[in-house]
């Protein structure tokens, strides 16, 4: 297969491509990084350049919402520099847009992150596509901190986030906020008016605090099952929301935050269509076990498994998403169509961009990954370009 610089006016043949939910033979243009679905035994214009799928598998690009860092890099003092590495590294695995997880931090380093960013995106760079930015608090409960700062917690406050959209010119997607926190739920309401989507998380709310945030326009539970109140058959709590109502929920399959029991008690309880899978990686992803951080915190890896060093604590994982695509295949016993849409269409839905990403159809982005017969990464594109 052809690996080099994919431009425009190329056209991709002999592959699989998945449209609608289900594989189909065709073939696939790519015209000023833009997609272009042509039946098999299209005229190709003699002038064109073909690239040869070998019968590879050819899926939408896969979209990571939820990243603190990868390769020796963490978010809260990652560098456009930085932005790119980690970019490189995830496009490997076959994630071709991301969003950065900003953890609960100082409002001066907050901003310092926001800026990075900005520079990141008005420059010509090499890897998966920085799409914005998610904010992990600081609008937190204390007692489901996880890993953020427990004096930098907050009550909810629209005007700060209003503050840090205006800087980042809406480079802001995402937010996790804990419903029981005061001044949440009313925040959660004025949200969607500054193009941000909201998740629930880090909480102990009860059933109906965590109803009525969901009601206030609450769209996803962040990690969920993971630094949040467990479901009671008395008390449902936050969980127990989660998983009756509409919301998506961000499943992390690296067989430690969810035992793969729980990972198919979710799919089976929400549909296919409300699942997200996410990494919510830090630093160490990509390198060996050893001694890491996230934010401010010191954090130990041994065997790939992240915990805080003071307390033990999980402090997100090492999981990349093409590992995340065969941990859902293995753990559920689901066909690759089936859980494609759990790395591509729902967290494209989820934060407002599937109208350029997360399937492949006419006029959308040209983010793909071909898929060997292992379903293991053989070619990504991002933007048209092939990605080496």
């Amino acid at each position: 297969m052809n690996v080099e610089g994919i431009m425009k006016d190329q056209y991709i043949v002999n592959g699989e491509i998945y449209v609608g939910n289900r594989f189909e033979s065709g073939v696939l243009g790519i015209h000023d990084g833009k997609l272009q679905i042509y039946p098999e035994g299209f005229a190709i214009p003699e002038d064109a350049e073909v690239i040869d799928a070998d019968k590879k598998k050819i899926v939408p690009g896969f979209i990571d919402i939820h990243t603190h860092g990868a390769v020796g890099v963490d978010v809260n003092g990652a560098t456009a520099d930085d932005y790119e590495k980690i970019g490189c590294f995830f496009a490997k695995n076959g994630t071709t847009s991301w969003l950065a997880s900003v953890l609960t931090d100082t409002i001066e380093q907050t901003e310092w992150c926001i800026g990075q960013y900005k520079d990141y995106r008005d420059s010509e760079r090499k890897g998966a596509k920085l799409m914005g930015l998610h904010l992990e608090g600081p609008f937190l409960a204390k007692e489901y901190k996880g890993a953020m700062p427990e004096e930098l917690l907050q009550k909810g406050n629209i005007e700060l986030v209003k503050h840090y959209q205006e800087l980042a010119e809406g480079g802001i997607r995402y937010i996790t906020v804990s419903p029981e926190v005061e001044g949440v739920p009313e925040m959660i309401s004025a949200l969607g008016g500054q193009g941000i989507t909201a998740a629930i998380g880090h909480s102990g709310a009860d059933y109906a605090t965590s109803m009525e945030a969901i009601a206030c326009g609450a769209k996803a539970a962040t990690h969920t099952g993971n630094a949040m109140r467990l479901l009671h058959q008395h008390e449902p709590a936050i969980w127990g929301a989660a998983l009756e109502s509409d919301v998506y929920c961000e499943v992390i399959c690296d067989g430690r935050h969810l035992h793969p029991g729980t990972v198919r008690l979710i799919i089976k309880t929400k549909g296919i269509d409300k699942v997200v899978a996410i990494t919510d990686s830090i630093m160490a992803a990509g390198l060996p076990d050893g001694n890491y951080h996230l934010g401010v915190n010191a954090v130990v890896v041994e065997d790939g498994d992240a915990k805080l060093a003071t307390t033990g604590v999980r402090a997100g994982s090492t999981l990349t998403q093409n590992v995340a695509l065969k941990n859902l295949l293995s753990f559920t016993g689901l066909s690759l169509e089936e859980v494609i849409p759990m790395l591509t269409e729902n967290p494209a839905r989820l934060i407002g961009v599937y109208d350029s990403k997360g399937s492949i159809e006419n006029g959308k982005d040209a983010d793909l990954v071909l898929l060997d017969e292992e379903n293991g990464i053989a070619g990504v594109v991002i933007g048209g370009v092939m990605f080496k």
